[in-house]
């Protein structure tokens, strides 16, 4: 389904652009989307979206079925954008050496030691190809401009395309380069720091001071994340001259998302009070609750992206099925401690609350 088949007639101009009824939507997770969740934020008016970090051409294709199966409204498939920084080849040694830092949280676990792989991380054009043919209403992308090709292919037939910005020159560059809106990402947001001009140490701006500035310096609908966990941020964001919130946290919590019990314990309970920025999991800067991992690796016992990745990705699947917190991904915002929900219908109706009336109806 394509936006094109909804009326941009709307009281909102995202939802507008989007064809979608309400200006909310999920974040994308890399690793713990859920169809469920994906299609509940959809079936509720809002954009549901679902993160496709590491799934080949084929896994795209089945999960753009059964979302499709799922829901009859419009949803969102999200892509990572190689910057041109990732590390596709190391020496055994090196390697091992990474690898090497990492085993007592695998010999923790049972596991051995992993041997490289033929690749790190998905091959990037075969994902585009497979998510532009499953025809999705919206794509949305990380870490970067998609190429003008992209874009063409993408609007020729009906799905719009979502940047994401850490920076007002980012998200310049995002409209300069034919996005249709943009998520404004302040330093708050859980998960992955998508910086792409500048490295992410040094485009923390919060989503209070980022939001109205790319508002300022940008025409098209501008998504503020970050920071959003209720009512109350969902009507600061409008505010600040935001078209419509992009919510993750919150959602993360709920029984729809794809989070084991133990993850989502972890964001209803005071733990969740305390975030930081982290690149012990994936290489990359990211936002979570720490644990045994981030206190444990740092320096040069960190691999590059996206080799941590890939090794940290061999032991956390076991951490999760055993509900070993201190050795998962934890990723978490700093608006976790508003975290009231356990189902997406709930969260849903709280960040609508926040809306305008004419909006809501």
């Amino acid at each position: 389904m394509t936006a094109e088949r909804f009326p941009a007639a709307q009281p909102n101009r995202l939802a507008g652009v989007l064809g979608i009824g309400l200006p909310v939507v999920l974040g994308p997770f890399g690793g713990v989307s859920s169809v469920r969740l994906t299609a509940a934020v959809s079936d509720g008016g809002g954009l549901g979206s679902f993160g496709l970090y590491g799934y080949d051409g084929d896994a795209i294709r089945r999960t753009a079925a059964e979302l499709r199966a799922a829901t009859g409204r419009p949803f969102a498939l999200n892509l990572w954008i190689p910057t041109g920084s990732e590390t596709t080849s190391l020496p055994r040694a090196g390697f091992d050496r990474y690898a090497a830092a990492l085993k007592p949280f695998f010999d923790e676990l049972g596991l051995p030691l992993p041997q490289p792989p033929a690749r790190f991380m998905a091959d990037y054009a075969e994902q585009v190809e497979a998510t532009l043919e499953a025809r999705p209403a919206v794509v949305s992308f990380v870490f970067g401009v998609p190429s003008a090709e992209v874009v063409e292919a993408a609007h020729r037939q009906g799905t719009r395309i979502v940047g994401t910005a850490t920076t007002v020159a980012e998200a310049v560059a995002l409209e300069a380069g034919g996005v249709d809106a943009v998520v404004a990402s302040g330093a708050e947001s859980g998960g992955h720091r998508v910086s792409f001009l500048a490295p992410a140490e040094e485009s923390l701006v919060g989503t209070f001071a980022l939001v109205p500035q790319i508002a300022d310096a940008i025409r098209i609908p501008v998504i503020a994340a970050g920071g959003v966990g209720d009512r109350r941020g969902v009507a600061a964001a409008l505010a600040l001259g935001a078209d419509g919130v992009q919510v993750g946290t919150a959602f993360l919590a709920t029984s729809e998302s794809a989070a084991v019990p133990a993850y989502r314990d972890m964001l209803h309970s005071p733990a969740a009070a305390h975030t930081v920025l982290t690149r012990a999991l994936s290489g990359r800067l990211a936002r979570g609750i720490p644990n045994r991992v981030t206190r444990s690796i740092a320096g040069d016992q960190i691999a590059p992206f996206p080799v941590q990745n890939w090794l940290t990705g061999r032991f956390r699947p076991e951490a999760a099925a055993q509900g070993n917190t201190d050795l998962m991904s934890l990723w978490a915002g700093q608006a976790a401690p508003l975290v009231r929900y356990r189902s997406a219908a709930d969260v849903l109706a709280e960040l609508v609350a926040g809306l305008p009336e004419h909006i809501r109806r």
